[in-house]
């Protein structure tokens, strides 16, 4: 079955380029626009995609909050958010990974590079370019402001599982975990599952922003 997805962008220019680029591909079937978060909220749940491509800045509703209603308590089958953006250390970008967004991507990203970004997306993994997401992560979630600790779900992490967890956050593939700490991949693959089971994170854009909020990776003065 082709992957659903609907574009949600205020600028029609756009929202026609990305419909154009992603309806060439067979296994990628464009099933709606949206102009703004409120029209976004609404088109989710008639059409019922599995990936949204969704600007951030748009009038009635930015799409921050459309993000958040749309992967909100209670919905079992939520679409997958990859966030839009023409800015790569844009503050509601972050926020919109804290509201369950799996990723993001620059509006210039070539053709190609889209239509394999909503595939990512689409099979469940996190859409995070380490070095663009680092700079991202690193900036805002180590304000003073913005730290949040998570002390009960992390308590119920292994001192491997918060390891694992520490090394997610810097970017590294179930591969690069493994090599790391000279175990499987299988083995690897398999705690970062439980991570994600015990921490209710939905992809690994959300174990990134949690180990960073919770202070399991410690940012160097020179990194941030």
């Amino acid at each position: 079955m082709p992957i659903r997805v609907l574009i949600a962008d205020d600028q029609a220019l756009v929202r026609a380029g990305f419909h154009v680029l992603l309806d060439a591909h067979a296994d990628i079937d464009v099933v709606g626009e949206a102009e703004n978060g409120l029209e976004a909220v609404r088109l989710a749940a008639e059409l019922a995609p599995d990936v949204i491509l969704m600007d951030i800045r748009m009038p009635e509703m930015d799409g921050l909050e459309a993000t958040r209603r749309i992967l909100g308590d209670g919905v079992e089958t939520a679409p997958r958010v990859l966030v839009l953006t023409t800015f790569d250390a844009d503050e509601y970008v972050y926020e919109a990974l804290r509201s369950g967004a799996s990723g993001f991507l620059l509006k210039d990203t070539d053709p190609a590079q889209l239509a394999e970004a909503v595939r990512v997306i689409a099979r469940g993994d996190a859409l995070l370019a380490p070095a663009v997401t680092r700079r991202l992560i690193t900036e805002f979630a180590s304000r003073p402001e913005v730290r949040r600790a998570h002390p009960a779900e992390l308590e119920a992490l292994t001192e491997r599982e918060r390891e694992v967890l520490s090394l997610v956050a810097q970017g590294l593939s179930n591969d690069e975990i493994a090599t790391h700490l000279f175990i499987s991949p299988t083995t690897a693959k398999t705690h970062v599952s439980r991570v994600m089971t015990k921490l209710m994170a939905r992809d690994r854009a959300q174990l990134v922003v949690i180990a960073y909020e919770a202070g399991l990776v410690v940012v160097a003065p020179s990194e941030r």
